[in-house]
């Protein structure tokens, strides 16, 4: 399917756009013996979209580590919650390893943030970043990425909640999904539209 595509997306579009949502099976990870069965079953899959949430901070000078690792195949994602089992030896066998393709966006803020929990050799990542000018869009954020490429909205409502809390709420769990599995969807058409070449590119002017 042929697609117009713009190097800048109009930011002001994206209200009125429907929004996309992910609708597979979500598993919180709240163990070292979670986090084993759902690195092997991820470890299984083609390929793998993360993302990670951090508690947001109103206090001047005040941080917090990164609080979950969402890690989406097509239909399933996982939420390992850090704040509560830190990097597990699981979880550090998934972000070392170098045979699965994980696609992120702007993943190298993230690794640092990772990083600081625990030391680890990053294995196979992909950063859209890195990969999207080859068709001639400027757009960075995942927001525009979307909208340019799909015509549909990602909401970033939940991004600044406690993620933290003892309880996520479902909202915070869909959210959190939907950003990783997000990436997988913007690879695959990105890799499909330049091995095509089936796009119109409007340059802004």
């Amino acid at each position: 399917m042929r697609k117009t595509i713009y190097s800048k997306y109009d930011k002001s579009l994206i209200a009125a756009l429907p929004r996309v949502v992910f609708d597979g099976r979500i598993v919180v990870v709240l163990s070292a013996s979670e986090a084993e069965r759902a690195v092997d079953y991820l470890l299984s899959q083609p390929i793998l979209g993360v993302d990670t949430e951090t508690r947001p901070s109103f206090t001047r000078g005040r941080q917090y580590r990164v609080s979950l690792l969402q890690v989406a195949t097509h239909d399933t994602c996982f939420l390992f919650r850090l704040n509560y089992t830190g990097l597990t030896p699981a979880v550090k066998r998934l972000l070392e390893d170098t045979t699965v393709p994980k696609i992120g966006l702007s993943w190298h803020d993230d690794l640092h943030q990772l990083y600081r929990l625990s030391e680890f050799k990053p294995g196979l990542f992909i950063d859209l970043q890195d990969h999207v000018r080859e068709i001639g869009v400027e757009d960075l954020s995942l927001q525009k990425l979307y909208a340019n490429l799909f015509g549909q909205k990602v909401s970033k409502h939940e991004r600044l909640t406690n993620w933290e809390a003892d309880v996520l709420k479902e909202q915070q769990k869909r959210y959190a999904a939907t950003d990783a599995w997000a990436c997988i969807m913007l690879y695959e058409e990105l890799q499909r539209l330049k091995s095509t070449g089936e796009y119109d590119l409007v340059v802004a002017g």
